[in-house]
């Protein structure tokens, strides 16, 4: 058997590829669009394509001699997603039968046409093309509700919620019915999949109990040792739901946006056929899911985010080298150190963000974070998957990460609503630190705002280079 992989870089996507390797007499093809977010250690177990649905070629490429294809894609940031999303399935489903393979495995979402979300229904959707076609390839279609896990965008709505949030007002559809799973639970239904003995195509629903979303979140708030109240007001539209999240949330407006509106149907399994045909795989309740979340940030062995990939310009990495010499601005502060210490210091790099701050000038990047999150950007809150550890294509706050060389580099690439492209690079050299930002203007209003914020960046610049040497001590 050889399987191919898609959305390895995703949430659910890298979780599968990780237990997938754990059965080391099974190869394992990826297609990804960006082969730099394969880290090292990954390209030695694996083989890489570099890729795309929407090209036929690269799918024909990485089709071939492959048995079961994994099809974990979805366009939900694109504003064109459910045109981009059939169009996608058509490509692979047709590529599939092209290369003779046997069986397609998706991964979609619970609810019925005639209720269901523009989100839904594109998932629906996608689920019938890839379908369509069963006396050429078969297709085992999961279908889930809200995932519970570590990184995942629902429960990352529901963590924060409970944790700032003593007394929450509720709109109406906190009480609409969902039946949620764990991760862990998902991605053993996956990997089973490929080893399922059954004939054509086959729809399984999964998860534990339903439950509503205000359910939800006071279990959560129970495992987390807290006491939370829920006053429900008719008030509260789905877009104003959708402006409070971001806020409160590490969710941009778009895909608060979606997931409320997912929210406002109910989204409960309409087959057992996760019982009949994958028995040995019981689902964990909802508490056992979320004690076992907090564990994995606590401990901080988060595996995958809902950020680390994506369709969107947002999440997904279109740096190029040479876009640092086209910049029109830099601003530039250099430091030395002693040659011994060079390991630390980029360990110390390597701390920057995420819960650890930005150090003296902290309050400058949170209300810079703030703003953004009010124009519709992440804002700081969207923190990181680790605390000392990075890889391409994690998010960093407002920055994704889009070349790191251990030891010597790291190069974040701004995601935050400006009039230009930002980039911001820290260099480790022999015994200097270097850190660089680029601007790259877009018209008068990229060149005012650079200049507007010159006299921040004196002041900032100077201080993360100096913490970071201190810190580099301390280690």
């Amino acid at each position: 058997m050889k399987i191919l992989l898609t959305g390895s870089t995703g949430f659910i996507g890298h979780r599968l590829l990780l237990r997938l390797l754990e059965e080391p007499a099974v190869p394992i093809r990826l297609l990804v669009r960006n082969a730099r977010k394969v880290s090292d250690g990954l390209r030695e177990r694996v083989e890489v394509f570099e890729g795309d649905v929407f090209d036929p070629l690269s799918l024909d490429r990485a089709l071939s001699g492959v048995d079961v294809a994994y099809y974990l894609v979805h366009s939900m940031t694109a504003k064109d997603f459910r045109e981009r999303d059939r169009l996608s399935a058509a490509n692979f489903r047709d590529a599939c039968i092209g290369a003779g393979v046997k069986r397609i495995v998706y991964f979609g979402g619970l609810g019925v046409k005639e209720t269901a979300s523009e989100h839904l229904l594109s998932r629906i959707e996608v689920g019938e093309i890839l379908c369509s076609m069963p006396e050429q390839v078969q297709t085992i279609w999961f279908r889930a509700g809200v995932v519970i896990g570590s990184g995942s965008a629902s429960f990352e709505i529901m963590r924060h919620l409970v944790q700032k949030l003593p007394v929450m007002t509720t709109p109406k559809w906190v009480r609409t019915k969902t039946q949620p799973i764990a991760v862990d639970d998902a991605i053993s239904y996956l990997s089973a999949a490929k080893d399922l003995k059954a004939e054509g195509n086959l729809v399984v629903d999964v998860g534990t109990d339903a439950l509503s979303f205000g359910d939800m979140m006071l279990q959560t708030a129970e495992v987390m040792g807290l006491k939370r109240y829920l006053i429900p007001v008719p008030v509260l539209t789905p877009r104003l739901s959708s402006y409070w999240l971001i806020l409160m949330t590490p969710i941009p407006f778009n895909i608060a946006a979606e997931l409320i509106e997912g929210l406002k149907s109910e989204t409960v399994m309409q087959n057992d056929n996760a019982h009949r045909y994958f028995p040995a795989i019981r689902p964990m309740t909802l508490k056992e899911a979320v004690r076992r979340a907090v564990d994995e940030i606590i401990q901080q062995q988060v595996v995958s985010r809902w950020c680390d990939s994506s369709a969107g310009e947002v999440c997904d990495i279109n740096y190029h080298e040479n876009s640092l010499n086209d910049a029109v601005y830099k601003f530039r502060k250099v430091k030395t150190f002693p040659p011994e210490m060079a390991a630390s210091v980029f360990k110390a790099v390597l701390t920057v963000g995420g819960e650890g701050g930005w150090f003296r000038y902290n309050l400058l990047w949170k209300i810079r974070g703030v703003i953004d999150k009010l124009i519709g950007g992440y804002g700081l809150n969207r923190g990181r998957r680790h605390g000392t550890d990075l890889r391409v294509g994690d998010s960093l706050d407002w920055w994704k990460v889009v070349d790191m060389r251990d030891g010597k580099r790291l190069l974040l690439q701004s995601q935050m609503k400006q009039p230009c492209c930002a980039w911001l690079e820290f260099l480790v050299e022999h015994d200097t630190l270097t850190i660089t930002a680029y601007f790259y203007p877009r018209g008068l209003g990229g060149r005012i705002y650079w200049y507007a914020t010159l006299p921040a960046h004196y002041l900032v610049f100077e201080d993360l280079a100096s913490s970071i040497l201190k810190k580099a001590e301390t280690l």
